[in-house]
């Protein structure tokens, strides 16, 4: 598969491996100074203060994978917002905080808990992920790591596109109320 083949609709990416360490915190990811600007300007600078390269060397389906507490500290929706923007396919992690795994999910951000990811990949290395199916493939190693995947209505609401998109889809339960 490659980049261009990423279908949100059935939650696999495939990309080049981005990695980041241990608590990584939202003002790294998005710095304060920019959240008042537009989505693709906060994506011009995306975690530069830990990778200058980052920003200007990301491409579209590329997949980020950091250790624990990814996204920790303010509980601002911009950070996952400007990582959509990057053109991010999806971001693994060990663990995220439990705001920005909120967010995440909110605004249609690919994500996924995998514990033991850190230590599955290089920088660079090819990665497959299936969020639905809870499975990272490592195209270097020939190794799969497989975890829970998120429950069902937050895979729909990545599906879906975010929060207020899955709110006003089919998918959406409350939908049969009326």
């Amino acid at each position: 598969m490659n980049p261009a083949s990423n279908n949100p609709a059935t939650l696999v990416f495939e990309g080049a491996c981005w990695k980041f360490g241990h608590n990584v915190p939202t003002d790294a990811i998005t710095p304060t100074r920019l959240v008042w600007k537009t989505f693709d300007e906060m994506a011009r600078h995306c975690l530069e203060s830990l990778d200058p390269d980052f920003p200007r060397r990301v491409r579209p389906g590329d997949i980020l994978v950091a250790g624990r507490n990814f996204g920790c500290s303010s509980g601002r929706a911009a950070a996952p917002k400007a990582l959509a923007a990057t053109g991010i396919g999806a971001v693994v992690a060990e663990r995220f905080s439990r705001t920005f795994y909120r967010n995440g999910h909110e605004v249609g951000l690919p994500i996924l808990e995998a514990p033991g990811i850190h230590a599955f990949v290089e920088p660079g290395d090819r990665l497959h992920v299936d969020i639905a199916n809870g499975e990272v493939r490592n195209a270097r190693t020939g190794r799969a790591l497989r975890t829970s995947p998120p429950p069902p209505f937050l895979l729909d609401m990545l599906r879906a596109g975010g929060l207020i998109p899955y709110l006003k889809s089919e998918s959406n339960p409350l939908m049969s109320v009326r």
